[in-house]
C-alpha cells in the first residue's frame, strides 16, 4: 500500500495535472475523467476479504508490510463481517483500501469521557483513531467509535458463480464505488467526478471553505485519474503513484491574545520561552500554550506581551505561534511590553547561591538538585 506525493500550492498541482496530460498524450480538447475525494485525516487501512468473510485488516506499515490489526478491525461497526449482495457478485478474494477515521461528534464524546475519568484528552482526530486502532484489547477499541470509508481496490479475483460481462474487470474508480456499495462498504459521500482542472479547483475551494463542516477531519483533496487502465499507463514511482496527488490545504490560522511569556527549564538545562495564550480552538483541540524556541526567535517574529498574534498548527498538530497582527497594535501601545530572556537565576529556595547567571549547565544543576530525590 503505497502513500501519495504531496503538493501545497495550486501551482504545484497544475504542474501535476499537465505531467498527467503529457505522460498519457492525451488530446487538451478531450475531456479527461478524473475523480476527487477529500483527504481523511485517519489512519489508512487494508482489508482482506476471502469468500465473502473479512480475513485481516492491514494497516500501511512501511508500505511493503503491514502491522495485523485484525480483531481490533472487527470491532468497527461500519466495516461488514461479510461481504452483501448476491453470492455471484461476491469475489473470492478482494482487497479493500480505505481510511479509519473518528467523526468530529464521536472525538468530542470520547474526550468528555476521557476528561470525566481524570484522563488527558486526545490531541485531535487522527490521534485518537491511531491510538484506539492500535490498542492491545480489542474490547477498548470496541468503545471508541471508530468509522471506515473506502476509497480504493487492489486485487479482485472472481469465482466460478459470477456471471461474466459484469465487472470481470473493474475499469475505473466509479465501477469500484458501485461495487462497495453493493457489499454493504461505506464511502465517502463528498466525492465528486471530474473532468477539467477548473472543476478540481471548484472541490478545492468548496472543501477550504467548509472545512468544519462535514463529519471528520480533512486536511487535503485527493485527486485522481479514473481509469485504471491509464492509471496502469502512467504508472509510479518507488515510493508514490503517478496517477494520484494529495493537496494539503494551508494550516487553519486563528486570532488570539498573548498574555505572557514565561520560560522554562528543560530536563537538559535548556531554558525555552513559552508562549502564554488565550485559550483558542484551532484545528481539532484548544490552545493555551506553545513554544517559542529561544529568544532570537522571540526578536525575530517580533512579538510584545499583549499583542494579539496569529496561531496556527504545523501539519494540524503542533501549535505555532506565527507572528503579532500589527494593526490591532494601534491605541494599545501603553499596554504592550518586550519579553526580556532572563540573564539570572531568581530560584527562591533557602539554599540557593547568589544570583548567577543562566547557562545550561548551571539550569542543569538547578533542575538535579530540584529534582525529587
Amino acid at each position: 500500500m503505497m502513500s501519495l506525493d504531496d503538493v501545497f500550492s495550486i501551482e504545484e498541482l497544475k504542474d501535476w495535472y499537465d505531467s498527467v496530460i503529457r505522460d498519457l498524450d492525451w488530446p487538451e480538447s478531450k475531456p479527461l475523467p478524473m475523480s476527487c475525494e477529500v483527504k481523511i485525516d485517519g489512519l489508512a487501512l487494508n482489508l482482506i476479504y476471502r469468500n465473502g468473510v473479512l480475513e485481516q485488516g492491514l494497516t500501511r506499515g512501511d508500505g511493503v508490510t503491514g502491522e495485523d490489526i485484525t480483531l481490533n478491525v472487527r470491532t468497527i461497526g461500519s466495516i461488514p463481517a461479510n461481504l452483501g449482495g448476491p453470492k455471484e457478485d461476491v469475489p473470492d478474494f478482494v482487497e479493500i483500501r480505505g481510511e479509519v477515521f473518528m467523526r468530529w461528534d464521536d472525538f468530542h464524546t470520547l474526550n468528555n469521557e476521557q476528561e470525566d475519568a481524570g484522563r488527558a484528552p486526545f490531541a485531535n482526530p487522527r490521534n485518537a483513531a491511531a491510538g484506539s486502532l492500535r490498542q492491545k484489547d480489542p474490547r477498548i477499541t470496541a468503545t471508541r467509535r471508530l468509522s471506515f470509508y473506502a476509497h480504493g481496490l487492489g486485487q479482485l479475483t472472481w469465482g466460478p458463480d459470477h456471471p461474466r460481462g459484469t465487472h470481470d474487470v473493474v475499469a475505473d474508480q466509479s465501477q469500484a464505488y458501485d461495487l462497495y456499495t453493493k457489499w454493504g462498504v461505506p464511502v465517502s459521500p463528498h466525492n465528486r467526478a471530474v473532468t477539467s482542472f477548473q472543476e478540481i479547483l471548484d472541490m478545492i475551494e468548496y472543501y477550504g471553505e467548509h472545512r468544519g463542516d462535514i463529519e471528520h477531519a480533512l486536511d487535503g483533496i485527493v485527486v485522481k485519474v479514473d481509469d485504471l487502465g491509464l492509471q496502469r499507463t502512467l504508472g509510479a514511482t518507488s515510493r508514490a503513484p503517478r496517477w494520484a496527488i494529495a493537496y494539503k490545504y494551508p494550516p487553519e490560522e486563528v486570532n488570539t491574545e498573548l498574555l505572557n511569556i514565561t520560560v522554562q527549564v528543560g530536563r537538559t538545562g535548556r531554558v525555552t520561552p513559552v508562549a502564554v495564550l488565550k485559550p483558542v480552538y484551532v484545528a481539532g483541540s484548544t490552545v493555551a500554550r506553545t513554544t517559542l524556541h529561544n529568544g532570537f526567535e522571540v526578536k525575530r517574529k517580533g512579538i510584545l506581551i499583549g499583542d494579539t498574534v496569529v496561531v496556527r498548527k504545523a501539519g494540524d498538530v503542533i501549535p505555532e505561534l506565527v507572528g503579532p497582527v500589527l494593526e490591532r497594535r494601534k491605541g494599545r501601545e501603553d499596554q504592550l511590553r518586550e519579553f526580556v530572556m532572563p540573564e539570572f537565576c531568581l530560584h527562591a529556595a533557602r539554599n540557593c547561591h547568589p544570583p548567577r547567571r543562566v547557562t545550561r549547565t548551571f539550569a542543569a544543576r538547578m533542575w538535579r538538585a530540584a529534582r525529587p530525590s
